[in-house]
């Protein structure tokens, strides 16, 4: 079983540059305006800096509270407040005023609401594309429990990407998502790719553990559930309460993970120590 342990002392190449620039002021501007959520914040994503200077984010609808207690997940786990009815027209606005191209959502759990929040998540969508018709978007979505009709809700909709995280090899799955299950996670993508999703993605985190043969059977399992993407990023600690870092996959290391993923026929694979699910988003739709 993982447990919490002293850290280890991170490598030079994770060192993350501090936020500037012109777009990075207008884009946390704007979030903070329409009183939004991003998991670009709640997450202490590394990728903060980069993406928001390019004008880009990652909005979490359904509040900053998530119902799950996964041991790698920096948000706020509790009881969440009562749905927002004027989120969705307020993402949208925001959307409209960024003047985003491409646009990644995602959302914490609902396990308290009986549909998971979904009818949420297609209010946001369908209100996006009337504001922000040529925005193109990835919904990085939970598992709704494997609940094919809660599903069905996100392919009517019909986003470019849907993207479902794995998170971690089986052997681990349990201990550091403790609700989820690697399987059900599994049927999820291939049943989304099987109604007709273009475009379906996944993501690992190292570092836990994990060996090279697991991580290799998972990508086995990704392309069995026919994922066309697939991302691969360092775990980084985010508090002394979350599961601790079992070692610094190297450059090389994830450089030699990409190429076998696409020789495994991935369409798009992201890998190296700082990427999470939604970096480079937008190169995945072309």
């Amino acid at each position: 079983m993982l447990e919490t342990k002293e850290r280890i002392k991170k490598p030079d190449w994770l060192k993350i540059k501090l936020p500037t620039g012109n777009n990075f002021t207008e884009l946390n501007k704007n979030i903070s305006d329409n009183k939004l959520h991003t998991i670009c914040e709640s997450g202490r994503c590394p990728n903060k800096e980069e993406c928001w200077g390019a004008g880009t984010a990652t909005i979490m609808i359904l509040g900053n509270v998530c119902t799950r207690s996964c041991q790698f997940c920096n948000v706020e786990t509790g009881k969440p407040e009562d749905v927002d009815i004027f989120e969705p027209g307020r993402v949208a606005k925001s959307v409209k005023l960024m003047g985003a191209k491409h646009l990644v959502i995602t959302s914490v759990d609902r396990d308290d609401l009986i549909d998971g929040g979904v009818s949420v998540w297609a209010a946001t969508i369908r209100a996006i594309r009337h504001q922000a018709p040529a925005v193109t978007l990835e919904t990085l979505i939970p598992d709704f429990q494997g609940k094919t009709e809660l599903l069905d809700k996100i392919i009517e909709v019909n986003p470019e990407v849907v993207s479902h995280n794995i998170e971690t090899v089986e052997r681990l799955s349990r201990q550091v998502r403790i609700q989820a299950q690697y399987k059900r996670s599994l049927e999820v993508l291939k049943y989304l790719k099987e109604q007709g999703i273009r475009r379906t993605k996944s993501g690992i985190m190292l570092g836990l553990g994990e060996t090279e043969e697991e991580i290799i059977q998972s990508l086995d399992d990704l392309r069995a559930a026919k994922v066309d993407i697939v991302t691969m990023g360092q775990y980084l600690q985010p508090t002394r309460k979350h599961l601790a870092v079992e070692r610094y996959v190297t450059p090389e290391e994830f450089k030699r993970y990409e190429a076998l993923a696409l020789e495994k026929g991935f369409m798009y694979v992201e890998s190296g120590p700082l990427v999470r699910s939604s970096y480079h988003a937008e190169k995945h739709i072309v």
